[in-house]
């Protein structure tokens, strides 16, 4: 069984993967992981790393096509996987394809908790780099971002606790 768990920043992508991860018992792995993989093969910093992507589409694609390497490996010997990722539900043949949302402001307030930053400078950054994303997006794969037909299940997480959402995927794959 493969997952797909998608949603912009602050949405809660990451802890819902991990608190489903620990209650299937299976891995997952999130696009972040592959891109700070990505940076440590090139030697770089994140930050580096992040700043070269901006000017290289191939880092994007390589990303992706890791993504679904992954999944396909995973399949292939029919193991259970959860990919995290903002377009791994485009790229991967999932069971399950979730994508999760949060308004603006519960989004910008976990940005803001994480990185220690001010509210203010969180919302600008979101909005920049969501900006820069859907047009990269589009531009490289012809994806719409805010497109949902692809997914199964769409989740507020400001409505649910990461427990109870992973209790609502979780109910999602019995009846799969």
């Amino acid at each position: 069984m493969i997952i797909t768990i998608g949603g912009l920043a602050g949405s809660g992508t990451t802890t819902a993967a991990k608190v489903l991860s620990e209650k299937l018992d299976i891995p997952f792995v999130s696009a972040g992981d592959i891109f700070r993989q990505m940076a440590k093969e090139s030697k770089m910093s994140i930050l580096e790393f992040s700043d070269f992507a901006e000017d290289n589409t191939e880092i994007d694609i390589e990303i992706d096509k890791r993504q679904f390497q992954l999944a396909k490996e995973y399949k292939d010997i029919s193991k259970d996987l959860i990919l995290e990722g903002r377009l791994s539900a485009h790229f991967v043949d999932a069971d399950l394809k979730v994508w999760l949302i949060a308004p603006m402001e519960v989004r910008s307030q976990r940005v803001c908790d994480r990185e220690s930053k001010t509210l203010k400078e969180a919302i600008e950054e979101i909005n920049i780099r969501e900006k820069s994303e859907a047009l990269r997006y589009l531009d490289i794969h012809n994806i719409d971002i805010n497109n949902m037909d692809v997914y199964d299940l769409i989740i507020n997480t400001n409505s649910f606790s990461p427990v109870s959402i992973s209790e609502i995927i979780l109910t999602s794959l019995k009846v799969i």
